[in-house]
């Protein structure tokens, strides 16, 4: 049996010796070896060491295709054809891609030069993280920030949510209204998989961005240039995007369809719950070229949230090892909240010469908004037992607190925002004008019928303001039973708003040394009519101004300084104080921003690097002083606060990995603010130090295998007040925040590695892998909930953590 089983295996082990070996050494032009090319063959791979060489098999009597890329140097391809078992030698000159980095660089120097920071759209297809997108990208750079994995908004160097200016194809985008939490909030507005440029700044931004504080994310949809079909699949959701060229190649069309549920991470939370919250989002983009010099194009959204919430039970333990605490919650009653918005925009492009290019855009936002909850929570917070001798070790085994809470809301919200807008650029040799005119109306109906009863041991706990003192259950209470909050408003705000701005660029030299240098102003005015209140109208005017030089030194430099004085005028949530009541009296909150900054791109490892460095410095004035819950801004509309924020942001990015870019990012923040004179405290964004990481791996014998990790440390923010509580005596601060996400990926086709027949020839790209989100399954908080005690007259904050460790698998197919 042995004989006729090695009689059998001969044939196959001679047939696995017929094989050639191939060999080389890959240089560029100036003879300097070139590491990390990536060489496919036959569906295999293997990439070139630090000097250059790679080695690999090939079976004789077959022709081979061979392909070898790089990202800096054009994609050459070779055919071997072993007709023994001898060696081939093969060592080509790879050809930079001189024309196409020539422009890519002078285009960065620019971006560069106004503090711009331009991200490759492969980053955000590539990035793992519970919301995919541009925002995951955002979150691990420096001075952004945001410990709500579930949202995709972010605070930018001690800004909150509403500071940061977002734009699509030129046109501004706006939120829903009234968004609680990371839950209800779904998809981005930006669909990722529509993307062709993407550029961000934190501060310092010219007088063409609008009036706000902090940001401006600039995104631009591309225009197809042929058809194609991409489909998304994972157990978070499907999207399909499908683009193509139609009417004689004149329309580029592109549509992308998401859906998302979010039912994997709500199961990781601490609270048991029927809980199915779904996100569906419609998007288009086209373009028509009218004529030779005239572009009609048409944006389009539409979006659908359902969120609703049946919660069970809740049993969160914290504390100290030495003195822990347990809080147990029993639910009744549920949540339906439905927030729907649609968006339209047409615009038109008029190249009316060759240095003349004039733009309209008019555009609509509406959002229909119901907030409908009734929920009765039935809580014990005791003490856990901490004898590990005792039979009833971790037990809770003394009650400190006993009670109920009951909250209630029918709140509905419909907006309309219009506008019509009108720019300009002229471009004259190495001078630029932009100017623009921008008219737009707001129209907001607010209902608000939200109450909250809380009862301890049986007493009705009455709010803070009450003027009746309160002292059960050892004096009776005969008086009414108030709720513990009530508001109860209705508003119909309309805003009218007129602004424009006028700026200067040019790009000059200075003996051999460039420079780049901006001025510009931005001016509104609006009128803020309210109910029946007297109407309000404000001013104000924006000056802002960059300059940048790049030295001619052996280094490669680049030194720039911006700022200006920024202001943010209000917008219906500033308007709006804690009591729900509209106040038209509210200023603009005024900012004095100074950025100055540094880019040093240099070699290392014989692979090119960056490190980008920005020092800056806020000084606030008629701030709106705010509170957070989770994702919910509540202002006071008030104008009293002052404030101050500073910090200093580092970020060295390059090819860690041969051919894959990478970033490491530092940041360190401090914002207070003064009260109403009352001293100066930490803001709820007061973020000190940040750390962020996006790496790209892949396996060097295989490098179809991709790995991508995305790391986030944030140190604590302030956990909040309660309501009508002093925010002064409740300053301390939430743990930090602790994250990391991995992503694994094997790439069955793609540009770089193509098939002629079979199935995989059907697909343009093919991808499967896996997603491991929170990968140390860290316990992190979000805010607190804060519950109140009859007898002690004390409020305990728990921690609502955040998701826990959740595994994902995602498909990805382009036809």
């Amino acid at each position: 049996m042995k004989k006729l089983f090695i009689l059998l295996l001969f044939p196959t082990l001679i047939f696995a010796q017929k094989t050639a070996t191939v060999t080389g050494k890959i240089t560029n032009k100036f003879n300097h070896p070139i590491e990390g090319v990536a060489i496919s063959y036959l569906d295999k791979g293997t990439v070139t060491n630090s000097n250059g060489d790679y080695s690999f098999n090939i079976p004789i009597k077959k022709t081979v295709t061979v392909t070898f890329t790089h990202v800096s140097y054009k994609t050459i391809t070779k055919k071997f054809t072993a007709r023994g078992s001898r060696n081939f030698s093969f060592s080509p000159i790879l050809e930079a891609k001189s024309e196409e980095l020539e422009e890519v660089i002078v285009k960065n120097q620019q971006k560069a030069a106004q503090g711009i920071t331009k991200i490759k759209t492969q980053k955000v297809k590539n990035a793992v993280g519970a919301n995919e997108g541009v925002e995951t990208v955002l979150m691990t750079l420096p001075g952004v920030s945001n410990n709500n994995e579930l949202s995709t908004q972010y605070n930018v160097r001690g800004g909150n949510f509403d500071e940061n200016l977002v734009y699509v194809n030129g046109i501004e985008v706006y939120r829903p209204f009234l968004i609680r939490s990371g839950q209800q909030e779904g998809l981005s507005f930006i669909n990722s998989h529509m993307i062709q440029n993407i550029d961000f700044s934190a501060g310092g931004f010219q007088a063409k961005y609008g009036d706000k504080l902090s940001s401006v994310l600039d995104i631009t949809y591309r225009k197809p240039t042929e058809f194609a079909t991409q489909i998304d699949l994972s157990l978070l959701g499907a999207s399909v995007t499908v683009e193509d060229l139609l009417l004689d190649k004149k329309l580029s069309a592109l549509l992308g369809v998401r859906y998302r549920d979010n039912s994997l991470f709500v199961n990781s939370k601490q609270t048991e719950a029927n809980f199915r919250p779904n996100f569906t989002d419609v998007q288009t983009y086209l373009s028509y070229q009218l004529t030779d010099k005239t572009n009609l194009n048409f944006l389009g959204n539409f979006s659908l949230n359902n969120y609703n919430y049946k919660p069970l039970t809740r049993r969160t333990r914290f504390g100290t090892v030495a003195d822990p605490l347990e809080l147990i919650v029993f639910y009744n009653g549920q949540e339906e909240d439905t927030f729907q918005t649609l968006f339209g925009a047409i615009s038109a492009d008029y190249q009316a010469t060759d240095n003349l290019k004039l733009t309209g855009i008019i555009s609509s936002f509406n959002t229909q908004e119901e907030e409908y909850f009734d929920i009765a929570a039935a809580y014990n917070l005791g003490e856990v037992n901490t004898n590990a001798g005792d039979e009833n070790f971790g037990n809770v085994e003394f009650s400190e607190g006993i009670g109920s809470q009951l909250n209630h809301a029918r709140n509905d919200l419909d907006a309309l925002i219009s506008n019509i807008q009108l720019k300009a650029t002229l471009k004259d040799g190495n001078n630029e004008w932009n100017a623009g005119v921008k008219y737009q109306t707001e129209n907001i109906k607010d209902r608000i019928r939200e109450w909250e009863m809380i009862d301890s041991l049986g007493f009705s706990v009455h709010p803070p303001h009450h003027t009746v003192s309160q002292d059960q259950p050892y004096t009776p209470y005969e008086g009414p039973i108030e709720a513990y909050q009530n508001i109860n408003a209705a508003n119909n705000v309309d805003i009218d708003r007129v602004s424009g701005f006028l700026q200067f660029s040019r790009k000059t030299s200075w003996n051999e040394h460039q420079i780049w240098f901006n001025a510009g102003v931005r001016a509104q005015n609006w009128t803020v009519k309210a109910n029946n209140l007297p109407s309000e109208s404000h001013f104000i005017v924006s000056p802002r101004a960059q300059f940048a030089i790049k030295p001619d030194w052996k280094s490669d430099m680049l030194f720039r300084i911006s700022g200006g004085w920024y202001s943010q005028p209000p917008f219906y949530k500033e308007l709006r104080d804690y009591d729900g009541r509209i106040h038209p009296e509210v200023k603009a909150q005024k900012s004095i921003h100074l950025v100055a900054g540094n880019d040093y791109s240099f070699t290392m490892w014989e692979r090119p690097f960056k490190l980008t460095t920005e020092l800056y410095y806020k000084n606030l004035s008629d701030v709106n002083a705010y509170s957070v819950d989770n994702v919910r801004i509540r202002y006071r509309a008030d104008n009293v606060t002052e404030a101050y924020a500073y910090g200093l942001d580092v970020r060295l990015n390059g090819e860690f990995v041969p051919g894959n870019d990478s970033w490491v990012s530092i940041g360190y923040l401090k914002t207070e603010e003064n009260i109403d004179n009352q001293g100066y405290i930490a803001r709820p964004t007061d973020q000190r130090l940040k750390f962020g990481v996006l790496f790209q791996d892949y396996v060097p014998n295989l490098p179809d295998l991709k790995a991508y990790l995305n790391i986030v440390y944030n140190t604590g923010v302030p956990g909040g007040a309660p309501a009508y509580a002093d925010v002064y005596q409740y300053q301390n601060r939430l743990n930090d925040y602790k994250r990391a996400d991995l992503g694994v990926s094997y790439v069955f086709a793609d540009a770089n590695k193509t098939h002629s027949n079979g199935f995989l020839s059907n697909f343009k790209e093919l991808s499967a892998g896996l997603e491991l989100f929170n990968i140390f399954d860290i316990r992190n908080a979000i805010t607190n909930t804060w519950v109140r005690d009859v007898y002690s007259k004390r409020q305990y904050g728990i921690p609502n953590y955040m998701t826990g460790r959740v595994l994902n698998v995602k498909l990805k197919m382009k036809f």
